[in-house]
């Protein structure tokens, strides 16, 4: 009797955006690429974001009639730590200096990071060959008590730190054996030199940690109750899969985590090895280039939201332009031009199929008012985080967070002072309240091109901002459908800027974005002046994203190349977190704090060696063993380790110096699956 051949394993992928929930099941088998065997989309439901969650996976697994207990992985890929930085949210957090001075802050970034966060100085820190200066924690155990209240976590970096982690160790233990509050120290996230970008990198990371703690206690609820004994992974910013656990520590790591998810989903679906990928979603369009087959990585950390952070990801420009970006009009022109983004709003649609008549009815008090006003068309509406989140709230902050409720408010109601209007700026900076507003999503509810949330709250929306005036005190547009026209325009037109301000930045030219601006601006006028001007790509474009086939349908003229559409666009993220590989590294510094001796930092450890053969081979046993136990944590059995030198010597009166060498091991294998 012939055996049934066991059924291949099926594999669930997920992306969790700032709008929208996707799911997508895959099977290994039905060809080179596999097999999308269903896929289904949900609201990204930020309040509790099991329920976006359990909303997709549940229909996917509804029209694919699968057994829950076949699916044997379960990846996913997000874009909230992506969104959380462009749109400054994230939790109240304090940064820890050992061994820097305030000056320090000034530098990288840091001071605009950090705002009014607090930062608390300690002595201490350690110097490049990892010698140590006298650790003074006194201050930063004075100010705990205070601190517990009002932060949601700590940051904490020291001085040399990644060739002596001693002091962060110190500070890291007395924080959690005090507080009890989650700690991200600096050693653990880079090696790189380079304290105040460290420095910020780390207070990022501890911002996110409530965020994507709660995205993956969510997911892991959700995969309880449906009895699916799958492990569950997160894509990296480099496009590795990694364990939820590992994730959790590292949030930071997620970062660019739904684009770069994107681009490997845009090379198994399309089979294209070059090609500029753009993914344009709700709050952000993230542009990367592919070359023979694998994503283009920045060397130099990845930048999102202005910061440039320590995180090995894919070189991605990331843009504040989507289909919910807020909708503006240039200042004081007689004819003004559309503005989009960078703020995500809620769009009206939205607003109207999750609160009805509480929106519709506002929105037509608008309308019947004989003259416009500066407020038409927004309203306010709490996000639903947990409470524990608002700690640290100013006076003003709290008052006004009290007034703003469950059910949207319009703003001409709410606010009573251009104050206030900073005030909730700032509660929304802090993820604590959404305002809604015209977006081109209403714009494209208007028009016929989407119809899966309120057309009725989206016109209401368009006719108070058609009624806007411009310099000459005219209305700027005839009907809500003129005005919807003119705002999809300046997305696709937008959207071929910031496709080629991506090409220009990576062929290295300077004001990348003003030739850009100017190329497509003489593409798109009636009379582009003497000069003519063209640009044509060297490769497609692999436009992704639910809205890509209407946003990207006139983007061919503009940026010179086809523009390729593939079929399964609107979930190319959650596809792309299954098919990924677990890729992890380890690194370790040889130097020579004088002569004869060798100084080996590898992890938490630093150790001296009298000879330089003996201390790199220290050096890479250390490296593939730490290689290893990443690797296991970030979810492979089967990882394959690569070992790199790179050595820095100098030839003195013809003998060879000595002077530093870099270890790096990097580990790679497929994710283990359920049995």
């Amino acid at each position: 009797m012939t055996a049934k051949p066991k059924p291949s394993p099926l594999f669930l992928g997920i992306d969790t955006g700032g709008t929208y929930t996707d799911a997508v099941l895959w099977s290994e088998a039905g060809g080179p690429s596999g097999k999308v065997l269903a896929k289904a989309k949900a609201l990204t439901t930020r309040h509790d974001l099991a329920v976006g969650i359990s909303g997709a996976v549940d229909a996917v697994l509804e029209m694919a009639g699968t057994d829950p207990a076949a699916i044997k992985l379960v990846s996913m890929s997000t874009t909230l730590a992506t969104n959380a930085l462009v749109e400054g949210q994230g939790g109240r957090v304090a940064l820890v200096m050992i061994g820097f001075a305030e000056g320090d802050l000034a530098r990288d970034g840091l001071k605009a990071a950090l705002g009014a966060d607090p930062v608390v100085f300690c002595p201490g820190g350690h110097d490049v060959h990892g010698n140590a200066a006298k650790l003074d924690l006194s201050g930063l155990e004075a100010a705990l008590p205070e601190l517990e209240k009002s932060v949601s976590g700590f940051a904490v970096c020291a001085y040399f730190a990644t060739r002596n982690p001693a002091h962060e160790l110190s500070a890291r233990n007395l924080i959690r054996d005090r507080t009890g509050l989650p700690v991200t120290a600096s050693h653990e996230l880079s090696a790189k030199l380079g304290g105040p970008r460290r420095a910020l990198t780390t207070l990022l990371n501890a911002r996110l940690i409530s965020m994507i703690d709660r995205l993956v206690a969510a997911t892991e609820g959700f995969l309880a109750a449906r009895n699916i004994a799958a492990p569950l992974m997160v894509v990296r910013g480099d496009g590795a899969l990694v364990s939820a656990a590992f994730a959790r520590q590292r949030p930071i790591e997620t970062i660019l985590s739904g684009p770069a998810a994107s681009l490997v989903g845009a090379r198994h679906m399309t089979g294209i090895d070059d090609a500029v990928v753009s993914d344009i979603g709700g709050t952000t369009t993230d542009v990367a280039v592919l070359d023979k087959g694998r994503p283009r990585l920045d060397p130099e950390g990845a930048t999102v939201g202005g910061f440039r952070t320590m995180v090995e990801a894919v070189a991605m420009r990331t843009f504040g332009l989507g289909g919910d970006s807020e909708v503006a009009l240039e200042d004081g022109a007689l004819s003004p031009k559309i503005l989009l983004g960078p703020r995500r709003l809620v769009p009206l649609a939205l607003a109207g199929l999750m609160h009805g008549e509480a929106v519709t009815s506002e929105l037509e008090r608008q309308l019947r008012a004989p003259n416009p006003g500066r407020m038409d068309g927004r309203l306010a509406v709490r996000t639903g985080v947990p409470e524990r989140l608002a700690a640290g709230l100013t006076g003003a902050e709290a008052k006004l967070y009290e007034l703003i409720g469950a059910v949207p408010q319009a703003l001409d109601r709410l606010l009573t002072s251009n104050a206030q209007n900073a005030t909730l700026n700032r509660l929304v900076s802090r993820g604590l309240v959404h305002v809604a507003g015209f977006t081109p999503s209403d714009a494209a509810h208007v028009l016929g091109r989407q119809a899966n949330w309120d057309a009725t709250a989206a016109r209401l929306g368009a006719e108070l901002f058609a009624r806007r005036r411009d310099g000459r005190g005219q209305f700027i547009a005839a009907s809500p459908e003129a005005i919807s026209e003119r705002v999809l325009t300046a997305l696709t037109r937008l959207s071929a800027e910031v496709i080629l301000e991506t090409a220009f930045a990576e062929d290295g030219l300077d004001g990348a974005a003003t030739v850009a601006h100017a190329l497509v601006q003489r593409a798109v006028d009636a009379h582009p002046g003497i000069a003519r001007l063209s640009v044509a790509l060297d490769r497609p474009v692999i436009g992704l994203g639910a809205s890509a086939p209407l946003h990207y349908a006139g983007l061919t003229e503009l940026v010179g190349n086809r523009c390729v559409v593939p079929q399964d666009t609107d979930v190319a993220n959650a596809l792309g977190a299954v098919v990924g590989q677990v890729r992890v590294s380890a690194e370790a510094r040889v130097s020579q704090p004088k002569e004869g001796l060798f100084r080996v930092a590898s992890g938490e450890s630093v150790r001296d060696f009298n000879d330089e053969a003996a201390a790199i081979a220290a050096a890479e046993k250390d490296v593939r063993a730490i290689a290893a136990g990443r690797a296991k944590d970030a979810g492979t059995d089967s990882a394959e380790i690569e070992i790199a030198s790179e050595y820095r010597v100098s030839t003195v009166e013809g003998q060879r110096m000595f002077i530093e060498a870099h270890v790096v091991a990097v580990a790679s294998g497929r994710p283990r699956i359920a049995v």
